[in-house]
């Protein structure tokens, strides 16, 4: 089977490390830079195509998102590569549960909707014969510090012994570990032709509350910590003039919806797939710095 894959976003956080394992199962990886080259002509030639982009700080997403949808879908047509997109747990709405393909979608975000329309597009596309693979993700974790909302919220007081909680401590949220959604993502490009024309798959995640996530800090600190509130009160202040602290508030009631990802599909499909060790994904974004010198090493 033929191993070639085009990275769209490949500068992101789902293009960095598709561009890493990619590389490390031995496919010739293409990046496509969107300031220079023409993304038909970049994906001639490709299997797959992952879809990296994403609009930062969720700036232009109505206008965007489609466009860079179709762009991709249109590519996909021309070369006959699958497509792999990172999924996104908006689509869901406030119903709490275990998320998965057969979980009504039921946005009441802007954003959730955004992205139903979005797969929409590929569900359609899929008929007409691009083969789409949606890897659904929760939260991301990084393998390091890095603009996550672990880092920039959750763990952004911890060298004061403290940890930020966006909702109630008890309340259960998936995360998904990049490094396992990307290792996930090359194992079913190389199972394509095994595939459906269309797949919607809960990726690798680890699903846990505030407190879980106190006691592997803990452990991994060798420090007390506590938790405390996220001060919504300043988004609130700053979001008639700062774009991201409004797309924050909009996404509040991920923090206070109890849900998980069903990895039932993702075990049909990888029953051979092992995942990270969960105390290893809970303290991938803690610096170096701040961790316990057994675990530091």
């Amino acid at each position: 089977m033929s191993k070639t894959v085009l990275i769209a976003g490949a500068t992101g956080k789902i293009g960095r490390h598709a561009n890493a394992a990619f590389t490390k199962a031995g496919w010739q990886v293409r990046t496509f830079n969107r300031a220079s080259d023409n993304l038909c002509e970049s994906a001639t030639g490709a299997d797959v195509i992952v879809n990296g982009f994403n609009p930062p700080a969720y700036r232009n997403w109505a206008t965007e998102v489609p466009r860079y949808t179709a762009q991709i879908i249109e590519a996909a047509k021309q070369s006959g590569a699958m497509v792999i997109v990172p999924g996104n747990v908006y689509n869901y709405g406030n119903t709490p549960g275990a998320w998965g393909p057969n979980t009504p979608q039921r946005a009441e975000t802007r954003k959730g909707k955004i992205r139903i329309e979005m797969e929409q597009q590929y569900r359609s596309a899929a008929r007409d014969g691009v083969q789409t693979l949606i890897l659904r993700a929760g939260d991301f974790i990084d393998s390091a510090p890095s603009d996550t909302l672990m880092s920039l919220v959750f763990l952004s007081k911890l060298s004061k012994g403290k940890l930020m909680t966006m909702g109630p401590v008890d309340c259960p949220r998936s995360f998904s570990y990049l490094p396992d959604w990307a290792r996930a993502a090359v194992m079913l490009a190389e199972k394509r032709d095994t595939l459906q024309q269309f797949e919607d798959v809960p990726a690798p995640s680890v699903t846990i509350t505030m407190q879980d996530l106190r006691s592997a800090l803990e452990m991994a600190t060798g420090r007390h910590i506590s938790i405390k509130k996220f001060p919504w009160w300043t988004l609130h202040v700053a979001s008639p003039f700062w774009t991201l602290a409004y797309e924050l508030l909009e996404m509040r009631y991920l923090s206070e919806t109890p849900h998980s990802l069903c990895g039932k599909r993702l075990a049909e499909l990888l029953p051979e797939f092992t995942p990270t060790a969960e105390t290893d994904i809970l303290c991938a974004e803690v610096p170096t710095s701040l961790m316990a010198k057994e675990f530091a090493a």
